[in-house]
């Protein structure tokens, strides 16, 4: 007990703190999407509540387990990712939502294993890279890496229709694989080989996904599905100006205009609310956060700890910069929700656990003296 409370004393507190503002905020701007004439205390606001709550005990449980005894699991961890992955198939309890067959129905609660899956496959992507490194500067042992990847993503993209989780997944790996030391020209063939792909790609997509897509390449075109909202989005942060229209006092939102207000589009509903001082505050405590991550992957012990530290990095810089890009009309609709503040707590439950790992490297990073 008390190697571990001289572990703790490495603890990056502001790491610590910052998920109790965003629990703060988000419990705020959700209670404001229901707010009609008066104050209601919502499923959604309890549920994130407990969401939190149970998050913080998980997250503190995960420190006590040192993250080396995870490599080594890499091939169990990855095959019972796949297996979980598929139980969203099973009678009786699989839920379709959204035109995703990706949730489980755990009666009083909904579980997304897709978010989990993207802590899994990060842990065990990272001991994969590690043990594998100095084959990455080569075009096959690039290719394997990536062919490492694909059952994960056909799952979630092909069989449970989630093509944002999916894109999510490529990304994580993307970031790893850069990380891990491929070969820079290995890699620009490929990210452009990626790229020209997209057309066939396409192809083969759901009717409702490539809505998604043609409505971003036409945003002035508000028959397409998804445009409207997104002009409603941008009509909602244009109107909040500097200072915002005050909490609970935003126009778009208590007309219903937007969609999704407490998930999707819930930085819309801030930025009307709070304005460009308070979307601007929002940034930069997300600016902090991941700022923290990499200094904690740069002073990891080890590549497998930094190369955990980097995907889950990855994975939060990419939500937020979809969710928020996607509210402005700058990226395209996939109902990636803003990591910690929109409703959802399977959500905000898988986030802590990351944050836990991240922080469990954290603390075993540098040498404790007794």
């Amino acid at each position: 007990m008390q190697y571990f409370r001289d572990l703790l004393k490495n603890i990056d507190l502001v790491l610590l703190f910052l998920p109790l503002v965003f629990a703060v905020i988000s419990v705020t701007v959700i209670g404001s999407t229901a707010y009609d004439d008066g104050f209601v205390f919502t499923r959604s606001m309890k549920v994130q509540l407990l969401a939190y709550c149970l998050g913080m005990v998980l997250l503190l449980l995960v420190l006590f387990i040192d993250y080396k005894i995870l490599d080594g699991l890499g091939k169990i961890i990855y095959v019972l990712s796949i297996l979980f992955l598929l139980t969203v198939f099973l009678p009786g309890i699989g839920l379709e939502q959204y035109g995703s067959r990706g949730w489980l129905d755990l009666g009083p609660v909904n579980l997304q294993p897709a978010e989990v899956v993207k802590i899994t496959f990060i842990i065990c992507y990272a001991e994969f890279l590690s043990r594998r490194q100095e084959s990455l500067f080569t075009f096959k042992g690039f290719m394997i890496a990536g062919a490492v990847v694909l059952p994960v993503v056909g799952v979630i993209a092909v069989l449970q229709n989630d093509l944002g989780n999916a894109i999510v997944i490529c990304v994580i790996a993307a970031i790893m694989l850069f990380a891990a030391g491929a070969d820079g020209k290995i890699y620009a063939k490929i990210a452009a080989a990626v790229v020209l792909s997209i057309p066939l790609a396409y192809q083969f997509m759901a009717g409702h996904q490539k809505d998604r897509i043609d409505a971003f390449l036409h945003p002035s075109d508000l028959s397409l599905p998804g445009n409207y909202h997104v002009w409603q989005s941008k009509v909602a942060i244009g109107s909040g100006g500097i200072s915002g229209k005050g909490l609970f006092e935003g126009t778009q939102k208590e007309l219903e205009f937007l969609p999704v207000q407490d998930s999707d589009f819930i930085y819309s509903v801030i930025v009307e609310e709070w304005g460009f001082l308070g979307g601007g505050f929002i940034i930069g405590l997300y600016a902090i956060f991941l700022y923290r991550m990499l200094r904690i992957a740069r002073n990891a012990k080890d590549l497998f700890g930094s190369l955990i530290v980097i995907g889950i990095f990855g994975m939060f810089f990419f939500q937020i910069f979809e969710n928020v890009g996607m509210t402005m009309g700058l990226m395209p609709v996939t109902g990636i929700t803003l990591p910690f503040i929109s409703a959802g707590g399977s959500s905000v439950v898988t986030n802590m656990i990351a944050l836990g790992l991240v922080l469990n490297i954290c603390i075993r990073s540098k040498v404790i003296n007794f």
